[in-house]
């Protein structure tokens, strides 16, 4: 990692937050909905799921679609908790790390999400030794925001713009290897980590 690499784009689900997508199911079935396996999926959302993601529908909307879905009145709060539930932890370790990391590069987060998720995750999971989400990176990317999403090129364009960096000077770390791939047609490097994987290795 000596050399020409200058800035670190990471991923947020799969690269620092681990997920649960079998146990996001199960709570969407306790909820009533049953037929929502194709719809969610580590790495890219499909229907309103994926809509929600690129901030085309509000958390409402994405709300009220669950509630026709289901055909009972359920509330917001049980909504987000079950959708919640698809996030776990951001090991403490890797927290440290991104500190360690700004240090020696400019560390940009890129990450499909959606608000409610995000929301959710500043509050918990990003709040270890007191630190807020902003100690942790020079800029942050996100699918809903931005209104685009990956594995689409128009996000990392975007981003290497925005950013003002080279892609010939940039790492990206991303679970899904299709989104690298965008990102290598490009000229960005990158590394795709496995579940649970401390990809730490690659800055020793």
């Amino acid at each position: 990692m000596e050399g020409n690499i200058k800035n670190i784009l990471i991923d947020f689900g799969g690269v620092l937050i681990d997920l649960d997508r079998r146990r996001c199911l199960e709570q969407f079935r306790l909820l009533g909905l049953h037929d929502v396996d194709g719809l969610l999926h580590d790495y890219q959302q499909q229907g309103f799921f994926q809509l929600h993601e690129k901030g085309l529908i509000t958390d409402a909307d994405f709300r009220d679609r669950i509630r026709s879905l289901i055909g009972t009145p359920v509330s917001d709060a049980d909504i987000d908790r079950a959708w919640n539930s698809f996030l776990g932890a951001i090991p403490v370790y890797k927290l440290d790390f991104l500190l360690e990391l700004r240090r020696r590069y400019r560390l940009c987060l890129l990450s499909n999400t959606n608000a409610i998720h995000w929301d959710y995750a500043c509050a918990t999971a990003f709040r270890a030794a007191g630190h807020r989400v902003e100690d942790y990176f020079d800029r942050i990317y996100l699918s809903y925001q931005m209104k685009m999403a990956k594995p689409d090129a128009e996000i990392f364009r975007a981003v290497l713009a925005d950013a003002d960096i080279r892609p010939e000077e940039t790492l990206f770390l991303d679970d899904s290897e299709e989104n690298c791939r965008s990102a290598q047609a490009l000229g960005i490097h990158t590394y795709t980590p496995q579940a649970h994987e401390d990809w730490r290795h690659l800055f020793q």
